[in-house]
């Protein structure tokens, strides 16, 4: 419980930075207020340039790992609950599929990260959609409220991922869907790799991808399927200059946005074996 509740310290504390700061990139003397770096990155992830033009500047900020609004077959009036829903990317572009009969709700522990998606919602002018504080392995819900559940790298960044998809399974209305991006182990990180990961890092609590599906499987999902999956390959970002990676440092709590050749030798020793040992899933499963 104590190790459950310092992670959660960290990967608030992490997110409230970004929320305020942004992500810092080589574009902008100060923290990045063009979206271009968090674009591509976001067009790297499936979203379309057209589906980010469509939301309010500042929802994005390029901190996920899929797009698991593209994969839902959101349906006019249904409600989507999005876990850990930040500056609400992904809620505004649910929020135009399931038009004004349905409903969005939002939720994430970072009361910064709400500020900025209720700022959002407020210039974009979405009336369905809510963001509410709280955890996702404690959600601020009603049992069977959703009709789907979707979430974006988010998942990996808790200690109770267990608890997560419980809170899902009851959250969701009986044969309501979840739709998850999310990032997994495909061999084990060596020891330190993630003792030496920053606290808010995506692999530092990530699990094994066989035992990421066990975990859906126990807490009573059906027909889960891998819609897709993406490997990462050190060798082929160093031959990209367009790729870039989100650089940690522990000494300032920040995080900033580098190619591949600025990254110090020690750094790049790390990025090599974390993308050896990680994978980005696109899961679907169904509350019976």
């Amino acid at each position: 419980m104590v190790e459950e509740e310092q992670s959660r310290k960290s990967v608030r504390e992490g997110y409230a930075k970004i929320a305020k700061e942004g992500l810092r990139c080589k574009f902008s003397t100060s923290c990045c207020e063009s979206p271009t770096p968090y674009e591509e990155l976001s067009k790297k992830m499936g979203y379309t340039k057209e589906e980010l033009n469509s939301i309010p500047k500042g929802s994005n900020l390029g901190l996920g790992c899929g797009n698991p609004v593209a994969l839902s077959s959101l349906k006019e009036g249904e409600t989507v609950i999005d876990l850990g829903s930040g500056a609400g990317v992904d809620c505004f572009l649910a929020a135009k599929k399931v038009g004004e009969n349905g409903k969005v709700i939002g939720i994430d522990m970072t009361p910064e990260m709400l500020d900025k998606a209720r700022e959002n919602a407020k210039k974009g002018n979405y009336e369905n959609v809510e963001f509410r504080l709280g955890e996702i392995e404690h959600l601020p819900v009603a049992d069977n409220t959703a009709d789907v559940i979707i979430s974006n790298c988010v998942i990996n960044l808790t200690t109770n991922k267990k608890q997560v998809y419980k809170e899902a399974f009851r959250a969701l209305k009986p044969g309501g869907r979840i739709i998850v991006s999310d990032l997994v182990l495909k061999k084990e990180l060596p020891a330190a790799i993630r003792e030496g990961a920053h606290p808010s890092s995506c692999i530092k609590t990530a699990i094994l991808k066989d035992k990421y599906l066990d975990i859906i499987e126990e807490v009573g999902f059906k027909d889960i399927k891998i819609l897709n999956e993406k490997e990462y390959c050190f060798e082929e970002l160093t031959d990209d200059p367009n790729i870039e990676v989100i650089d940690a440092n522990h000494n300032t709590n920040t995080r900033e946005l580098k190619s591949i050749s600025e990254l110090d030798e020690k750094s790049k020793r790390i990025a090599s074996e974390a993308l050896a040992s990680t994978l980005s899933i696109n899961v679907s499963a169904i509350k019976p």
